[in-house]
Formats: C-alpha cells, structure tokens, sequence
C-alpha cells in the first residue's frame, strides 16, 4: 500500500502569557491507502489536536508547532504545516475531508443541508447549480438518508442525530476525499446508530480505497473496522500495532485499562477497574505500571423493600406534530404512550431505548417537569399532578434529575460550590449559609473532589468532574428519589467507569431510588436491579436486568444488544 500521510515528530503547544502548555509531544505515525487506522484514548489526550493539526484549523498563535505532516498527492510530498493558505484550501474537504464530533455546530442552523453540501461541490468540483443538486441527492441516497430529494430542503433541526450525522458524512464523502479524519462520529449516539455509521464509513471506505484516520476513547467501537490501532496518553503515542494485537495482547498498562473498563465485561455487582488501578503517573510524567488483578472484588448492593415508591398509571404525552396555517395543531406526535410502572423502594429501574423512543420524556414527566395528556403519579400514594403548587414545590426536594449534558446544566458564571449550595438555600435546609457550605465542601469529598473546588467555575472542570458535580447537587437535598438521564452517555470508558462505580457507592449510602435512562443496554444491565426497554413511546419488554441482557424476549431488545459493539473474543 502506498503512504498517504505521514506525521514525523509533530510537537504542538499552546502558549498564552501564563502559561505554555504541551498537547502534542513528539508523536510520529503514517496512513496507508485504503487502511483504516483508529486513534484512541481519553479526552485531553491528544487525539482532537492531531485531526485539527493535519487540516491546519488550529489558531496559531497560541498553537505552535514543530514537526512535518507529509501528504503524498500524485507522488509528490506536502507539508501540511509549512503550505500557504491557498495550497491549504484546495485541499481541505477535497483531498483531505474531516466528520467532527458535534454535527449540529457543524452545519449552519439557517441553511437547509442540501445546499450546504451542494456548496461544498460547486467549490471544489467547479460544477453548476444543477449538477451539484443531483450528485447531493445520489450522496444522500448512498449514506441511507429517508427521502433524499425532501431531506435536501431540511434544516438541521429537522434531523436526529444520526441523521445530522449522515449530513456530515455526505458532506465529507462529496469530492472523493484520499483522506477521511472521523474524530468521534458516534459518541453519545444511539448503538444501532452507531452501528451502522460504522458500517457506511467502512463500506464507503472500500468503495473508494480511502485512507481513513478514525479517533474514539472506545476500542470497541474500532474493534471490527480498524486495521491499525494508535493508543495515546497526554499527548504522546503509548502504543500502536495492528487492531488483533492491540485488542488480543496489549502491551501498555494504559491500553489494558481501556480494555477492561467496560461495564459489559464485568458482571453487576463487581467494581469497574479504572485507570489508576494499572499504573501511576509520577509528577514528570513517568508510568508506572501496577501488578493488580482484573477482579476487584463485589460491591455491596442498597437493599430493596417490597414498599412501591412510584407508581405510573397510563402515562401518555402528545407533542405537536403539524399545525395548519391559522397555528391550530392539527396532529400529534406521542412521544409516551399509555405506559405504566412501579418502582419499588432502594430498585434502580433501568429505561433503555434509542433516542426518540420517548425515555428523557417519561423521566421528566415523573418528576412533573412535563404535564402528561392521560394518566397519573403517584409518589409515595399521592397523586404529583393533583396536588397544590406549594406543596410539589415542597416534594421537589424528595425528587432530583441528573441531567444528560453537563455543560448546559451548569451555569458559567457560577462557582460550582454555589451552584451545589443553592437548592439549599431554596428550600431553607441547615441554619444559615456557613453550615450550607460545610455541607457543600462534604458533597464534594463524596464525590472524590476537593473541597477548594468550590470556589471555581465550571469550565474549570474536566466533563468527568462535572458530572460529579451534578451529581453532588442532585445529591444535596438528599432526596429519596433521583433519575439519571443518559447521565454517562459522552463520557470516555474510564470516566464512565468511574462514574458508575461513585453512583454505587452513593447510592449505597444515601439510599436513594433512582431511574437510569440510557441508550446503553450494558450500562443499563450493570447499573440496574430491573430493566424496561422502550419503542416508540411504549415500553416492548419489562424484566429482572440479567434477564432482559441474556435473555431478551422481545426482538427490539435483541437488536440493540446485537448493535453493541464488542471486543475480538468478547
């Protein structure tokens, strides 16, 4: 296979005039034609940089680099880093195509997507209006869109996530790109999504001998795609070899602590390995591997009483679907419809399904955010809808959410110590405002933070450490009841890891019911004592959580667990 880029001792620091930071150290790799290789590791590592190097998106200043990025284009070698911003031009989504993480910030919300990537063609392509149209609606068709020539007109609100997806694959696929970057096309989307965004990367890759640059903190997802496997640590290359060696024999204590960090390779009751628990890190930088065993023995699980806590009786909602032209609606969507369910007293009910199938919906409408169309709530044998405004204000406090994302759930002006102490003061609990605080630093310490992180923002934090603190506030008012809404869905494997292993650990101590939402069955089944898998609005299976993982009833279930992607030999 010939070369297609080569990355030769590519160093890359930012420098501002406090400090001077290193977020590429040295790292040297290459890319074949028609190979695809994946870059893996957890956020901060590097990956994101390297992509954003090869194209030249990063600002320079504060980005400074040293290094080559050779791009070899009809036998002849290109510096990436040295070529003027022309050169650049011609070749970036022509010859050099890249798939961001976050498609809804890379489409332009007041342009419907056709013509977003219609424009791209006429760029580079030189062709007319027309021509550029027709080529769109066949690239539409190729990644599987519904109804290519009316998902044209559509803006990007109008599509899911896996659809925006689609988009910005189209997009990239459009001029024949020799190099694809994806940098994490599938986090946060739903397995049978991701699944077969997998499959149409791969696919189009062969179809057209790409080289492909694929960059995720989950091996498994590259486990079944990836012919060479790039493990990266804080900015340097720990590992690379080819994807069977790296997933069947690794080497680096870090590359087998992303391997084992997998809730579904753990049975339920057993701690989650984490990264610390294969090597330390000294303060310049030096690994040092340990010698532990994978077990890490079995957590205590909170008892459960017989007593139901919640009871849900035919629960729909209705959304809006159209409206005629004097604004009266004139359809619906139902987004719940007629479900019903008990939670027993210490249960973690687990609510499974893909995005749409109406989960964040019923979650928020047993805590009363939504009102429901038909049905009722009963909490602890009172009906949530019937009662006076004073007195939910007053049951608020029993029922908290943490919430999906929480970089939107955090106020950016707030220190997060203020945020934790809010409801606090809301709801008048403790004395005065130094006990509030005291309790506050407490939480923190719960959630393995320090209790100086009290007085700093939220951009501060990693998204690992502002899930805890999500987690401390929701835990604040100690309340009997929680729902967890895909509250680890974008977090990388060893973060996840140990997320899960803190809400075991709290849950044990405070004792809390809780509803965990996620689009993960193998979250779900490690996390959960019960699981109900939802389908559009409608809960298809309902079972003890080992049950409906090994034994689905229901065949909507058996697709999304043959969707999971798994490790070679796993």
């Amino acid at each position: 296979m010939n070369i297609l880029l080569q990355v030769r001792d590519l160093s890359v620091s930012f420098k501002t005039e406090n400090s001077d930071t290193m977020a590429l150290d040295n790292i040297n790799f290459s890319v074949n034609e028609g190979e695809i290789v994946a870059i893996v590791g957890e956020s901060g590592s590097g990956k994101s940089v390297t992509a954003l190097s090869i194209l030249r998106l990063l600002p320079s200043p504060p980005a400074a680099f040293k290094g080559e990025i050779i791009f070899t284009e009809n036998d002849k070698e290109i510096d990436l880093l040295s070529a003027d911003s022309n050169l650049l031009q011609s070749i970036r989504g022509h010859k050099i195509a890249m798939i961001f993480q976050e498609p809804m910030t890379s489409l332009n919300p007041v342009k419907n997507v056709g013509n977003q990537v219609a424009e791209s063609i006429r760029l580079h392509l030189q062709c007319d209006e027309k021509a550029a149209k027709e080529k769109t609606i066949h690239l539409f068709e190729q990644v599987q869109l519904p109804e290519p020539s009316f998902t044209y007109k559509k803006y990007p609100h109008q599509l899911s996530g896996g659809q925006k997806q689609r988009v910005m694959i189209a997009m990239a696929m459009s001029c024949s790109p020799r190099l694809l970057i994806c940098d994490e096309p599938t986090t946060a989307l739903d397995v049978t999504v991701q699944k077969n965004i997998l499959k149409l990367i791969k696919d189009l890759q062969q179809e057209n001998n790409m080289g492909v640059i694929f960059i995720t903190h989950d091996l498994a997802v590259v486990a079944e795609i990836a012919d060479r496997i790039i493990v990266m640590y804080k900015g340097k290359i720990v590992e690379q070899n080819s994807a069977k060696e790296i997933l069947t024999n690794p080497r680096h204590p870090y590359t087998k602590a992303l391997l084992s960090c997998r809730p579904a390779d753990h049975p339920k009751n057993e701690r989650l390995p984490v990264v610390s628990d294969f090597m330390d890190v000294d303060d310049e930088g030096i690994i040092t591997e340990k010698k532990i065993s994978i077990k890490q023995g079995l957590q205590e699980r909170p008892k459960q009483t017989q007593n139901i806590l919640l009871k849900a009786e035919h629960i729909s909602v209705l959304f809006p679907a159209k409206k005629s032209l004097l604004g009266k609606t004139i359809s619906y969507t139902k987004a719940v419809d007629d479900v019903s369910f008990e939670i027993l007293e210490g249960e973690t009910l687990g609510l499974v399904g893909e995005s749409g199938c109406g989960k964040t919906t019923l979650g928020r409408t047993v805590l009363a955010l939504n009102k429901p169309d038909t049905g009722s709530i009963f909490f602890k044998g009172r009906d949530i809808f019937a009662l006076p405004k004073n007195e939910l204000r007053a049951l608020r406090k029993d029922m908290q959410i943490i919430f999906q994302d929480p970089y939107s759930s955090l106020d950016p002006r707030q220190m997060v110590g203020r945020a934790i102490m809010e409801p606090l003061q809301v709801h008048h609990l403790l004395d005065n405002d130094k006990q509030r605080k005291d309790k506050v630093m407490h939480l923190l310490e719960k959630v393995n933070l320090k209790p100086e992180h009290f007085f700093r923002y939220p951009h501060e934090f990693s998204g690992g450490q502002r899930q805890r603190i999500a987690i401390a506030r929701a835990l604040a008012l100690e309340p009997s009841f929680v729902v967890c809404d895909e509250s680890v869905a974008a977090l990388d494997v060893s973060v996840q890891a140990q997320v899960l292993n803190l809400i075991n650990d709290i849950k044990k101590e405070f004792g809390f019911t809780a509803i965990f939402i996620s689009h993960d069955l193998s979250v779900v089944r490690y996390i959960s004592d019960r699981i109900m898998v939802m389908n559009k609005g409608r809960i298809v299976e309902s079972g003890p959580s080992e049950q409906v993982y090994h034994d689905p009833a229901s065949p909507y279930t058996r697709q999304l667990i043959a969707s999971m992607p798994k490790l070679v030999g796993s």
